[in-house]
């Protein structure tokens, strides 16, 4: 038995090491890129306000947005909070960015939130140009929509990108 148990280092030791050489082998995964996507420096999360234009009246306060690429050159704008619930207006929907000016717009767009339609304006993403709950600097989103259930009224989606921070939640 003590023969045993002074050979176990032996064997032990060389297996530990083994396992390390395997657990550290990269197959392949050294040379793996995601890339970015074309509309990256217009994604993100956002608090928004959405008011009247007509009244200026504050409609929604602090709908969480997503815009995010749609892999056909394409920018999602998103409300929506899980499969069956919506923070905002109700609205997503496919528009068609401006790159190189950060500006997005799109007419009669299907809206998928609720089998409507949309025409969204004057969207743009303003780098820098907002700030958060606690003060700190982070991009800017604005635009208009309108949507053919009520086609006299435009709302206003003006807001800040989101942090991430807790204390910057609302």
């Amino acid at each position: 038995m003590k023969n045993i148990k002074s050979n176990l280092k032996y064997i032990f030791l060389p297996v530990v090491a083994a396992l390390f050489m395997v657990a550290c082998d990269e197959d392949g995964y050294d040379d793996y890129y995601p890339g970015n996507t074309p509309t990256e420096s217009m994604s993100g999360e956002w608090w928004i306000d959405i008011s009247d234009e007509a009244t200026g009246s504050l409609q929604v306060q602090h709908a969480l947005h997503r815009t995010y690429d749609d892999n056909n050159g394409g920018l999602w704008i998103s409300d929506r909070a899980s499969a069956t619930s919506f923070t905002g207006w109700y609205l997503e929907s496919v528009v068609q960015p401006n790159l190189e000016n950060l500006t997005f717009s799109g007419a009669d767009l299907p809206n998928l939130a609720d089998d409507t339609e949309v025409t969204i304006t004057e969207g743009k993403i303003i780098k820098n140009g907002g700030h958060s709950a606690t003060g700190v600097v982070v991009d800017s989103i604005y635009f208009k929509g309108v949507f053919n259930y009520d086609p006299e009224t435009v709302l206003i989606f003006a807001g800040h990108k989101r942090t991430g921070f807790e204390e910057d939640e609302f």
